[in-house]
């Protein structure tokens, strides 16, 4: 493949030459050298290579040394975001869905698109019931594999790809009947489409789920869809609240904060992220996305404070189109469509091959296996859970092999145990949304979220133990009390507080005070010097003297300002001596 170099036009490209490696949704990979670029020339060239026109749906993402990952933004160089060392490697990614796919003019836009939710549904991050599970897997079927035909596809053809984390024999025998009997003569792009169409009536589409902890300490998936920001806890959607509502996305350290009405009341959801990073990202995704789909010109768009203060906190602003800009620009498209080039399920790497059960995706390579026991006490595991993906790296060779044999060993060892028990397996829609953890935008290890939030504090708990242990009975009784004190004044400040901010009128009026306010004081900072120099300095300036010589002034002058004047020195005459004297 041909090597691409992207330059800045400045003249200050003269900087050595950086490899970088783009991976695409189709699991290719496109070399390029990089030099003093910036994010958007990058994206710009990527678009080209595909030769895709509606590109604003789409970024580029990549991971930090902290496995923290980023959107690379289109206004800053490169060089200057990336925290590794060279070569980079980052991913063509679906950034903002598109609420209805419909308005998508090109099938290469639609292909692409499909290709992400392909992702989505492999790595859990779009939760389904059994039926819509069923009718996605076979879209998908018919897309990649054409027609049913008993010669070419015989009975069982379906267990052997890997579609869904959690993929049941019902579930299996369900996509074959709706492939067999429903989809015969759907062309790919018609059953790219319909699966589009499925898949964006979903609640979880375009969910793009960011790990965290509400105020009691129970897990939460935030996400930002077109509709509005949304809550997910366990396999339910507990709070939606539309862009329209969200009137401030704030951030502090580790908290994450959303102003918003919901049933016509003000609220305040507040959540903790695993680090100060993770809540920087999560901060600016959401304003990317409420900027993307609220507004109707980008022209409205302006920068965004993670924080009331106008001297503290990060300043952002999204750049580029919005959502009603980009489907006005695909009506007025007019060219030939371009050739989609189709990576079949045997050619793509996110879904095994129809003659192995093993699974290798562009989305990577953090694999972990279960122990003997785990693999005899959880024998109907499905092949997905036993190997966690990632997008920034692939396996070795020799590290597939291995992992393929233990796979065929422990099919082999629960085949007998496997009908029965599938039997009592939970539908999808009864499982608890759990996105693939190696794939989230914050990064999580294998042992789950729970750890990535407890093991900052592990060390700080066993302290903490070590001393209470060592405290008398007195001690303890205080603490208690001072405890139980601070609670009551916590309660009482927190009451006040809600009191004054529900009141809108008594709001109002004090906003209105501040500002007669802060005018005053800026009208006295701008007058006072004015004053002196009227009254006091020797500027002879034609038009200072021609305020002099007015009436009005001369009567200030005698009257007023003379009067304070000698008060003024004499008080501080007075002053002066008693501190001379004493």
């Amino acid at each position: 493949m041909k090597m691409l170099r992207f330059r800045s036009s400045s003249i200050k490209s003269l900087s050595q030459d950086i490899k970088c490696t783009i991976r695409h949704l189709d699991d290719t990979e496109l070399p390029c050298i990089i030099q003093d670029a910036k994010g958007q020339f990058l994206i710009d060239y990527i678009c080209k290579h595909f030769n895709l026109l509606e590109k604003d749906y789409f970024g580029i993402r990549y991971v930090d040394p902290e496995k923290q990952r980023h959107w690379l933004e289109p206004n800053k160089t490169i060089v200057k975001q990336m925290k590794s060392q060279p070569p980079y490697t980052m991913c063509f990614r679906v950034k903002f869905y598109p609420a209805e796919p419909m308005k998508i003019k090109e099938e290469l836009t639609r292909y692409l698109l499909y290709l992400q939710i392909k992702r989505d549904i492999f790595h859990g991050r779009l939760l389904c019931s059994l039926s819509d599970a069923a009718f996605l897997g076979a879209y998908t079927l018919q897309a990649e594999l054409g027609d049913y035909e008993p010669n070419e596809h015989p009975d069982g053809y379906v267990s052997e790809i890997k579609l869904f984390p959690k993929q049941t024999q019902k579930l299996e025998r369900k996509m074959a009947e709706i492939h067999k009997n429903e989809l015969r003569g759907q062309s790919a792009a018609v059953a790219e489409l319909n699966l589009l169409q499925k898949a964006h009536t979903l609640e979880t589409y375009g969910v793009d789920p960011h790990p965290c902890k509400d105020s009691s300490g129970a897990t939460a998936f935030i996400g930002f869809t077109a509709i509005g920001f949304v809550v997910f806890q366990g396999n339910k959607r507990v709070h939606l609240i539309k862009w329209s509502d969200v009137s401030k996305l704030k951030f502090s350290g580790k908290t994450f904060c959303v102003h918003g009405l919901q049933k016509e009341k003000k609220i305040v959801l507040t959540y903790h992220t695993s680090t100060p990073d993770a809540c920087k990202h999560l901060w600016k995704c959401g304003v990317e996305n409420q900027a993307f789909y609220k507004y109707a010109k980008s022209s409205q768009i302006k920068t965004v404070s993670s924080s009331n203060i106008f001297f503290k906190g990060r300043r952002f602003c999204f750049s580029g189109r919005v959502a009603k800009e980009v489907i006005e620009a695909s009506t007025k498209i007019q060219r030939t469509p371009p050739e989609v080039h189709r990576f079949t399920l045997a050619q793509s790497r996110s879904c095994c091959s129809l003659s192995k059960h093993l699974i290798t995706n562009l989305e990577t390579a953090e694999s972990s296996l279960p122990s003997p026991t785990e693999s005899e006490e959880h024998s109907t595991m499905d092949d997905g859970e036993l190997l966690k993906l990632n997008d920034e790296s692939t396996p070795d060779e020799e590290v597939v092999k291995e992992l393929h044999n233990k796979l065929i060993e422990m099919e082999e060892s629960g085949c007998e145990n496997q009908e029965e028990k599938s039997k009592d397996c939970p539908t999808i829609s009864e499982l608890v949304y759990n996105p693939s953890t190696s794939v989230l935008p914050t990064p999580v290890e294998d042992g789950g979220i729970d750890l990535l939030f407890n093991s900052h504090s592990i060390g700080n708990q066993k302290d903490n133990e070590g001393s209470n242990n060592e405290l008398d009975a007195t001690e303890t009784t205080s603490l208690i009390g001072d405890e139980e004190e601070l609670k009551e004044v916590k309660w009482v400040f927190s009451r006040s507080f809600e009191l004054l901010t529900s009141n809108r009128h008594l709001n109002m009026l004090a906003k209105s005070f501040v500002k007669l306010l802060l005018v005053g004081l800026g009208l006295l900072l701008f007058a006072f010097p004015l004053l002196l120099v009227l009254l006091e300095s020797d500027i002879d300036a034609s038009f200072l003297r021609e305020i002099r010589q007015t009436p009005e002034f001369e009567q200030f002058h005698n009257e007023y300002f003379c009067p304070l004047r000698q008060w003024l020195t004499c008080k501080i005459h007075y002053v002066l001596d008693k501190l001379g004297s004493s």
